[in-house]
């Protein structure tokens, strides 16, 4: 059973950055992908990235040139870096993990399996609890 632990939010002024960091344990890193996603209360969790179990990694459309997803599996941590931090990126971000297959997608070009396994919540088998990200001056 894989724990997942979030850190790394807080207040941060417009145009700031941030390094969440996504700490795992129960079980070892190495053999699953890596979702981020943020919720705004009243609204559907939205995917931002995902990461393979091989270090390959996608972006929603939206996430394109701010966000960057990594993972070191010798920590057993992941991380998403945001850049130029705006007020509509405050939200609850989630780190997200599932057995890997991520690679076995891409191997093949299923472009659209591996969108539904990034960015569809219920595809992830393990959450962490979240993590408050606000955006304000």
């Amino acid at each position: 059973q894989l724990q997942l632990v979030e850190s790394g939010g807080g207040l941060v002024q417009p145009g700031g950055s941030l390094k969440l960091s996504c700490a795992t344990s129960g079980s070892t890193l190495e053999h699953h992908d890596i979702s981020w996603f943020r919720q705004v209360p009243g609204n559907e969790r939205e995917g931002i990235s995902c990461i393979s179990s091989s270090g390959t990694a996608t972006y929603a459309d939206s996430a394109k040139g701010r966000f960057t997803i990594s993972r070191d599996n010798a920590k057993n941590t992941a991380y998403l870096i945001i850049r130029h931090l705006r007020p509509e990126d405050t939200a609850v971000y989630y780190c997200a993990a599932a057995g890997e297959r991520l690679d076995s997608y891409l191997n093949r070009g299923w472009r659209v399996a591996v969108q539904d396994a990034c960015f569809t919540p219920s595809k992830s088998d393990y959450w962490g609890q979240g993590t408050q990200v606000t955006v304000s001056s």
